[in-house]
């Protein structure tokens, strides 16, 4: 097999292709409009917002940062050996972007177990009524991400197959996407108020 070449200075052909940059301008937009809602909200109930933050494990959204960038990290490597046709050391960095992903996922968890043991809902205020639906939203975000990340690694590791680098960078944007998504919620939600 060649090493695989596209045209990238075609603006049609971004890496993983223009549908998925849509996706991910639509989605950053999405995030976007709500975190100015959220900022709005902060600056109406200053107070509020205040001992709420305070009530967030910044520890665990710190640690959480570290696990999707680090994934992040791996998932581009997983490209760049695809492209080098190293296929099972692609998927080896699959894996590892798969477990960086899976250890964002259960620490997500405990923290909103923790939450909810301590009774904080979606209706105890504006405060979390935001954290809730953001980190919940950006949450269904990864878990899609996991799902095509298996089903790529999947793909282009059986026999006679199919998986194109159109596909793997596909996967690698939509995976970015929700590594910058948290760069956005961790310092607006757990820092800033």
């Amino acid at each position: 097999m060649n090493v695989l070449k596209i045209d990238y200075k075609n603006i049609y052909f971004p890496p993983g292709g223009i549908l998925m940059w849509i996706i991910i301008y639509l989605e950053l937009i999405t995030f976007g409009m709500a975190l100015v809602a959220f900022v709005y909200y902060g600056h109406q109930e200053p107070e509020v917002f205040h001992q709420s933050r305070l009530q967030l494990n910044i520890t665990f959204g710190a640690i959480n940062t570290i696990f999707l960038l680090t994934s992040g990290l791996f998932m581009a490597a997983a490209v760049h050996q695809f492209k080098e046709n190293n296929i099972a050391k692609s998927s080896f960095y699959f894996k590892l972007t798969m477990l960086g992903g899976l250890l964002f996922l259960i620490l997500k968890s405990v923290e909103y177990y923790h939450k909810i043991e301590s009774g904080i809902s979606l209706e105890t205020n504006m405060f979390f009524s935001f954290y809730w639906m953001l980190t919940a939203f950006h949450l269904i975000h990864v878990i899609m991400g996991m799902v095509i990340l298996i089903w790529t690694n999947y793909g282009m590791t059986k026999k006679n197959s199919d998986t194109l680098i159109e596909d793997v960078e596909a996967c690698a944007s939509f995976w970015h996407m929700c590594d910058l998504i948290w760069l956005l919620l961790f310092p607006i939600l757990y820092l800033i108020f």
